[in-house]
């Protein structure tokens, strides 16, 4: 147990009093570095992994769905306890506060407990499921498995960066993201060939796994220390850890939406993988690919919309409606210049993006089409994310879940499907537009219903 360092109550938190741009642009941008090396990892390791073969391309593409669900439970978790947490401090409630940090713990190792369960009994089956390349199925195991039966490192970073960032400590998690990322990018190459001075042996797509857990490890660690030693705001006690139903309900009631989000993107992922299965191992590896290309400009958005959650979440609890509004529009249009910028480099920068994959001349002849038809999408999702963040700041994080079905179930999975029926796997790619136009169209009725309900409101108090 840690004992409270005593703060001053004319000592008031920078998400309350701060200048909404400037608060903005000094919370997020320690995530979006962060983020942004982040995004850089993911590449990296495909391109390492693309060294071996295309089948170890493929298998991580396969993976990707597993690692989106273990993502999505750490973040879903630590996105419920954030905006618990921001709002008990900035309604002056120590106690809540305390104790949404520690029922935050303990779902996590609930969480985690399921995930190496799944990761010695599950992985095989489910790569056999979607392949018969044994090359694939036997890398794709071995990937998962180490990923999961080593999933602590993930959760406990997670949800130490999201306590970071509920008491607006940011610049901690750029270092926390940025170690672990960094130390990731450094390994893989050790770790997949081997470095004999160190007594490393080729591990192949293993060494990946490996690579990729120690860096969890390592930030998770960072987290710890960070959170213990310099995040004042909040205490941990067994007490606080012991579940205590009405705070893991606001929790769960932000966190469940966000981890069916990521979820429904798994199964979005899942889906599209066996409707390019149907044409060929080169289509899901392009698809794979675009993937890990696109998460460089979509990881420093949300990077931008875990800072929106916090500022939100608190000046909500504050009761303070000019500061929300503010807030989310320049939200809007910082992930705006972000995703426009990602939208130019997939139309002009394919082949530089794709070439450094090792392509054969089918896979860069697919690839073409598709980074530059789903870029399209790119503006749209800018909107959508930041205007997210707005709901899962107010508590609505149902209406994320709305959004999210929509875009990946309700319409890219259907019109995929019956694109695919022509025959033509290049016509697949424009499912991701037509969904995005969908999406956006939901986001801005569910904003216009939200406003109504919980900002107005705060705006005829003010009055009266």
């Amino acid at each position: 147990m840690r004992k409270r360092t005593q703060v001053s109550p004319l000592k008031e938190n920078k998400m309350g009093v701060m200048p909404t741009g400037k608060l903005l642009f000094n919370m997020a941008l320690p995530m979006i570095i962060a983020m942004i090396v982040q995004g850089l990892y993911n590449i990296v390791d495909s391109i390492y992994v693309s060294r071996i073969s295309e089948s170890a391309v493929t298998a991580l593409s396969l993976a990707y769905p597993i690692q989106n669900i273990q993502i999505g439970f750490a973040v879903g978790i630590g996105v419920g306890v954030n905006s618990l947490l921001s709002k008990a401090l900035g309604g002056e409630d120590r106690d809540t506060a305390d104790k949404a940090a520690g029922n935050g713990i303990f779902l996590a190792l609930i969480v985690m407990v399921g995930f190496m369960l799944f990761g010695i009994f599950g992985a095989r089956p489910y790569f056999e499921m979607q392949s018969d390349v044994a090359q694939t199925v036997n890398g794709g195991t071995t990937y998962v498995a180490i990923c999961c039966i080593l999933t602590q490192g993930i959760f406990v970073e997670v949800l130490g960066e999201r306590l970071l960032q509920s008491s607006g400590r940011t610049f901690y998690t750029m270092i926390t993201q940025g170690t672990g990322a960094v130390l990731n990018i450094l390994l893989d190459p050790l770790f997949i060939f081997g470095f004999k001075p160190l007594g490393i042996p080729a591990m192949g797509i293993a060494g990946a796994a490996v690579a990729t857990v120690i860096g969890q490890w390592v930030a998770g660690a960072l987290a710890v220390y960070f959170n213990f030693r310099r995040n004042e705001e909040v205490d941990f006690t067994l007490e606080s850890i012991r579940p205590h139903w009405q705070v893991l309900k606001p929790i769960l009631t932000v966190g469940i939406p966000s981890i069916i989000m990521m979820a429904i993107g798994s199964i979005m992922t899942f889906g599209m993988n066996q409707i390019f299965q149907s044409f060929q191992e080169t289509a899901t590896g392009v698809f794979g690919i675009y993937f890990k290309l696109q998460s460089f400009f979509f990881m420093p958005v949300f990077g931008l919309n875990n800072a929106t959650v916090s500022i939100i979440a608190y000046n909500y609890g504050a009761r303070n409606p000019n500061r929300i509004m503010d807030t989310l529009k320049k939200a809007c249009m910082s992930a705006m210049v972000i995703m426009v910028a990602g939208f130019l480099v997939f139309q002009i920068c394919t082949d530089q993006l794709l070439g450094v994959f090792q392509p054969s001349e089918d896979f860069l002849m697919m690839g073409r089409k598709a980074l530059r038809i789903i870029s399209i999408t790119f503006p749209m999702a800018a909107i959508g994310i930041a205007v997210s963040g707005c709901f899962q700041a107010l508590g609505n994080g149902i209406y994320s879940t709305i959004v999210s079905t929509c875009r990946q179930l309700v319409a890219l999975l259907p019109v995929a499907y019956l694109l695919s029926l022509t025959g033509e796997v290049n016509l697949v790619w424009w499912a991701f537009p037509i969904s995005e136009v969908l999406s956006l169209v939901v986001t801005l009725v569910l904003y216009a219903r939200i406003y109504r309900q919980k900002i107005k409101p705060l705006y005829m108090a003010e009055k009266a």
